[in-house]
């Protein structure tokens, strides 16, 4: 297998600032890549939605949306994307809130060439990590299978932990497939994509928990499906099932599908 490769945005709104990252990151750690990069922080989601990066570096204070308000965002709906928080010091104790956002690493203005070499050689740590807890199910040897075994035993594995995040760009690296070509043969055998079908899984598991344990709130049902943010759960449950959580929970049994 060939080096792993490590998507990157890169966000900051001085172009010389953004310029200087961009070069490093380069000169430091060649296996990240940098796809994209903004200056404003809705230009960075949207590059987000369109590269599904590994990585996400950005300043505080961005225009049009700030570093925390796009890593809320970024969290919400990409929540293997790492993040690194860089900040001038006064924004310092302000970026150490967003620990709920998983950020991995804060970097102080004038960022340290050095300190930026650290926290990415952290990060891929992190990710090999990650890789390695794959390699008992996925690896050269179940890649020889067929495409219906693979995505048979893919769908087994999401059904035993559709509540933890799965990182399906790291399932399909260590079968040295690609992303697409992973998605495009669960679909062909379920019709529908494993991001969907977690999806699926989480919700059918919250409406269970929602008719049958009263005593459970809505902020533990969010988590214990595997969603941090309890307004992002509601919001993806009113959009699935047409109705709120608490309304779900309050409508009698008979009028649930």
């Amino acid at each position: 297998m060939g080096t792993t490769k490590y998507t990157v945005i890169v966000a900051e709104d001085e172009i010389l600032l953004l310029n200087h990252l961009t070069e490093k990151i380069r000169q430091y750690a060649p296996d990240f890549e940098v796809v994209g990069t903004a200056q404003t922080g809705d230009e960075a989601y949207q590059l987000v939605k369109q590269h599904n990066p590994n990585l996400l570096i950005t300043d505080i204070r961005m225009p049009v949306m700030n570093g925390i308000e796009l890593l809320e965002k970024v969290y919400n709906r990409f929540p293997l994307t790492k993040f690194i928080i860089i900040s001038g010091f006064s924004d310092f104790e302000y970026a150490q809130s967003a620990i709920r956002l998983k950020v991995s690493e804060y970097l102080l203005k004038p960022v340290d060439p050095e300190e930026l070499s650290l926290a990415l050689r952290n990060i891929r740590k992190q990710y090999q990590i990650e890789q390695k807890a794959y390699d008992e199910i996925f690896n050269e040897s179940m890649a020889r299978n067929s495409p219906e075994q693979i995505a048979a035993t893919l769908r087994d594995y999401l059904v035993k932990n559709y509540n933890v995040d799965t990182n399906l760009n790291l399932i399909a690296c260590n079968m040295h497939y690609s992303p697409s070509y992973l998605t495009k043969i669960f679909q062909q055998q379920y019709q529908v994509s494993p991001l969907k079908f977690i999806t699926q899984m989480r919700l059918a598991q919250a409406k269970h928990y929602l008719s049958h344990n009263p005593e459970i709130s809505v902020k533990q049902i969010s988590e214990m499906v595997g969603y941090q943010d309890q307004g992002y759960f509601s919001r993806l449950f009113k959009k699935n099932m047409g109705m709120s959580p608490l309304d779900w929970r309050n409508q009698p049994d008979t009028a649930k599908p």
